[in-house]
């Protein structure tokens, strides 16, 4: 172990903590030794902000500044929240040992990020990024219908890319689509967005394959099959030339999507099949959509409201 990060002693609690856990827990030595690491950055931490207070009488808003500091500083969710639960183990072995009074920890939650709704773009700002590409050029004809078939048919961003051309029905306006776990499903898209995959199958898509045959609906200016990446920065070019505050990425086009089906009258259990979530809890999170809209609705047009 390099201790030359820490010109500071181990707290005699901490080397004690550890020897319990050692000797009665039977830990590991590498389990041990990230025991050990997660107590050190807590210790340096507590040394150089809190050192006039021991470290048994930390509390919890304390303790959650030094959570919020390495979330701060970019180390991982995972890292933060094993560190946590390294703290939480630490303190209640100190308080069942008689060290501390009590236990800042127990209120305190994992790091855990919500499950939550990026911006969702409203229908007005969907038609200015749909009309954003200039469709006079090969590409701008490609993002022109990219944008409008994730719009018409919420794909996710690897489905969209790794959309074989054959599983394109554009006479019956349908696509078909393998999400994830190689799930397969059928989602119909609208006439606008049939109409624009015609004219870049037509104009723009020759011109980019050339002579080769590639086995995507969409290729990249190379004419290859386009990689995440790609699609990830034209959606966020042509967002912040829509002017499109915050960062829009394909995902928000599926938000977008599902969004607006649920404004205009969709049941979640219609969004949920046409999204290909496998269970109707990750489409959930469009129910407060729903009902804000509702609530809105009725503030705006009821006379009571």
């Amino acid at each position: 172990m390099h201790h030359s990060d820490y010109s500071i002693e181990a707290s005699p609690l901490v080397t004690e903590f550890l020897d319990y856990l050692r000797i009665s827990e039977g830990l590991s030595a590498n389990t041990l030794s990230a025991y050990q690491k997660d107590l050190q950055i807590y210790q340096a931490w507590w040394f150089s902000k809190v050192q006039n207070t021991a470290i048994e009488t930390v509390s919890k808003n304390e303790l959650e500044d030094f959570m919020f500091g390495l979330h701060e500083q970019g180390r991982s969710q995972k890292s933060n929240a094993r560190l946590l639960s390294t703290l939480k183990r630490f303190y209640r072995w100190g308080v069942t040992q008689n060290r501390f009074d009590s236990d800042p920890t127990t209120l305190m939650k994992s790091p855990k990020t919500p499950k939550s709704i990026p911006t969702v773009i409203s229908e007005q700002q969907v038609e200015v990024l749909l009309n954003t590409p200039d469709v006079t050029t090969a590409l701008g004809l490609r993002d022109r219908a990219i944008l409008e078939l994730m719009y018409a048919s919420g794909l996710r961003v690897s489905e969209v890319v790794e959309l074989p051309f054959e599983q394109l029905n554009l006479s019956a306006g349908l696509v078909q689509v393998t999400g994830k776990g190689s799930k397969e499903r059928i989602v119909p898209i609208g006439e606008v967005a049939i109409e624009w995959v015609e004219r870049y199958l037509q104009s723009s898509r020759p011109l980019l394959v050339r002579q080769k045959w590639v086995s995507t609906l969409f290729v990249s200016r190379l004419g290859r099959p386009m990689t995440r990446q790609t699609l990830w920065h034209r959606v966020n070019n042509l967002a912040f030339q829509a002017g499109i505050q915050g960062k829009l990425s394909p995902h928000g086009l599926r938000h977008a999507f599902a969004t607006h089906l649920i404004n205009h009258g969709a049941d979640l259990r219609t969004v949920q099949l046409l999204l290909g979530h496998s269970d109707l809890s990750t489409t959930q999170i469009y129910t407060h959509v729903a009902k804000e809209r509702l609530h809105r609705i009725h503030q705006q047009h009821h006379p009571r409201g």
